[in-house]
């Protein structure tokens, strides 16, 4: 009689034991992102019930402190380390499991991100160096991919990036990347770094020269220093 017994559901979500072990099975094995009507369609329920599902297995995860979690991310859902577990996880990928990006690739990345779609020329244009080999690198490792072309003249290449970018990142969409006002200082930081420039009795009684018109000649006229003679 105990295997006959019907399997009980999730209340929350409808959705039974039974499937629930089968979507931790499915994203246990899956190499991407698996989208919820996917396991929705595989287990002939509603996606409304697996994103609930979902939502409740990654806060069962949180709550048991489990050294994974399962995330939503690149439009689908999948297992992967918990960030609290990152030192480790980075001392283990180091090791020569993979090679970093270098500081240049990065800073690339990071206008692609922001600026997509951007061609090759302004790319350049931001950085001040050619980019060619960077874009390639990006490119290679699937973070950045042609999105469209220029419909000016020359249709110059437009790049942007990919979900192998969102997955690697974290995100479920590119409007999650934090605003790029987060990384420019505030007006009052701005003012104390003003204040502290002026605090230098030089640059005081320089400024106050500048401001009353007395500062004639080059600063080497005002330090009283003899001008070359011929």
């Amino acid at each position: 009689m105990g295997d006959d017994a019907p399997v009980a559901d999730d209340e929350a979500t409808g959705v039974d034991r039974e499937a629930r072990r089968a979507v931790e099975a499915i994203l246990m094995v899956a190499v991407d992102p698996v989208p919820a009507n996917l396991l929705a369609q595989l287990l002939e329920v509603s996606t409304a019930s697996i994103e609930e599902a979902c939502a409740n297995l990654a806060d069962e995860f949180e709550a048991q402190r489990r050294g994974f979690a399962l995330v939503r991310v690149g439009g689908g859902y999948r297992f992967q380390s918990h960030p609290d577990q990152a030192p480790w996880v980075e001392r283990f990928v180091v090791d020569g499991q993979s090679s970093r990006l270098t500081a240049a690739a990065l800073e690339t990345l990071a206008i692609v991100a922001y600026k997509q779609p951007v061609s090759r020329a302004q790319l350049s244009a931001i950085r001040g160096v050619d980019v060619e080999t960077v874009v390639r690198t990006l490119q290679q490792r699937g973070y950045i991919d042609e999105v469209t072309r220029d419909p000016g003249p020359g249709n110059a290449i437009m790049y942007g990036t990919t979900r192998e970018f969102l997955e690697r990142m974290g995100l479920d969409d590119i409007v999650q990347l934090p605003p790029l006002g987060d990384f420019v200082p505030g007006p009052e930081v701005v003012e104390a770094l003003e204040r502290g420039l002026r605090s230098d009795p030089e640059v005081e009684e320089t400024v106050a020269m500048v401001a009353d018109g007395s500062a004639e000649g080059t600063p080497a006229d005002a330090d009283g220093a003899a001008a070359p003679e011929g």
